[in-house]
Formats: structure tokens, C-alpha cells, sequence
């Protein structure tokens, strides 16, 4: 006699098949030893040609920006792509396109780490007003004293070690 078994649902099981996610992600990284090497002259189709990398990825854009020595970019994650492969794949791609638009990029690098913040619904406009607004902002205030600010208030322990390589 052949083994068969049953599968019993459990209480409040569906047929629901969807996977519905909507999570958005403040993403921060510098430039390697946050050099200022980020300039005016293409900044804006670096901000385009992350956008596309996030777009080919299923993780579109809310809002990004850049100064001199590091990027913000608040987008939605996708569910089918990974995090660390969304990073891997923004930093390496746009990494390589500053290196052929200028020679001033040639030894052009993204510092290996970043950070990843999970932002609510009800704050994504205000993340995205803080990010509009580097500029203005970063004349207060550094890079590095700005990523220690978003780790404390995230619960997310720093360690000097490493962080700033």
C-alpha cells in the first residue's frame, strides 16, 4: 500500500497567494575616506543613472541626493531583491560610470560599508524634505557626525574601528 498523507490547513488559512510588501529604505554611504570627489558637473545623471540601477531591480526611487563626500537614497525596497544586492549593485555600477565620465573619477571608490534605515509610511516625506535638503544641512553639520546621529537613533551600535575606512 502506497504512502499518502494529508495535508490539514491550519485555523485562518487562505488560498491567498499574493506577497504584498511596502518597505522603504534610507540608504547612506561616502565616498572612500569620504574624499570630496562628487561633483556638480555630474551629479544630476549620477542621481539618473542610480535611479535606473534601483528601477532594473524593482526597487524604484522616492527621493536621492548627493554632496561632495556621500549619497542618500530613500527608495522602496524590492521583494524579490536583497538588500546587500541592491547596495553591491548601485555602488559597482554607479562607481564604474563616474570613472568614464571623468579623469578627475579614475580612482573613484565607494567606501565598503553604508547604512540601511527602514523609514515608515507616515515619515517618508519628512526623510524626503532631510534629503532634499543636503546642501543647506551639511554646512552644519559632517558627514561623519550625520551617520552617527542616524545610527543612534536607528539602535544600531557604530564601532569607529571599522566604520570609517
Amino acid at each position: 500500500m502506497p504512502f499518502t498523507t494529508t495535508i490539514k490547513p491550519c485555523k485562518g488559512d487562505s488560498n491567498m497567494s499574493q506577497s504584498l510588501v511596502k518597505n522603504a529604505v534610507h540608504l547612506v554611504f561616502s565616498t572612500k575616506d569620504r574624499r570630496r570627489l562628487l561633483r556638480d558637473q555630474e551629479r544630476e545623471e549620477l542621481h539618473c543613472y542610480i535611479t535606473g540601477i534601483l528601477n532594473n531591480k524593482k526597487s524604484p526611487l522616492i527621493e536621492i541626493n548627493s554632496v561632495g563626500d556621500h549619497m542618500h537614497i530613500l527608495y522602496a525596497q524590492s521583494k524579490n531583491v536583497a538588500l546587500a544586492k541592491i547596495v553591491e549593485q548601485v555602488k559597482s555600477l554607479s562607481s564604474g560610470w563616474l570613472k568614464e565620465q571623468h579623469r578627475a573619477y579614475g580612482r573613484f571608490a565607494w567606501q565598503a560599508g553604508y547604512g540601511a534605515f527602514s523609514v515608515s509610511h507616515s515619515h517618508i516625506e519628512a526623510v524626503r524634505k532631510y534629503i532634499q535638503s543636503q546642501d543647506k544641512h551639511h554646512g552644519r553639520e559632517d558627514f561623519q557626525t550625520e551617520f552617527r546621529r542616524f545610527c543612534k537613533k536607528n539602535g544600531v551600535p557604530v564601532d569607529e574601528r571599522y566604520v570609517w575606512e
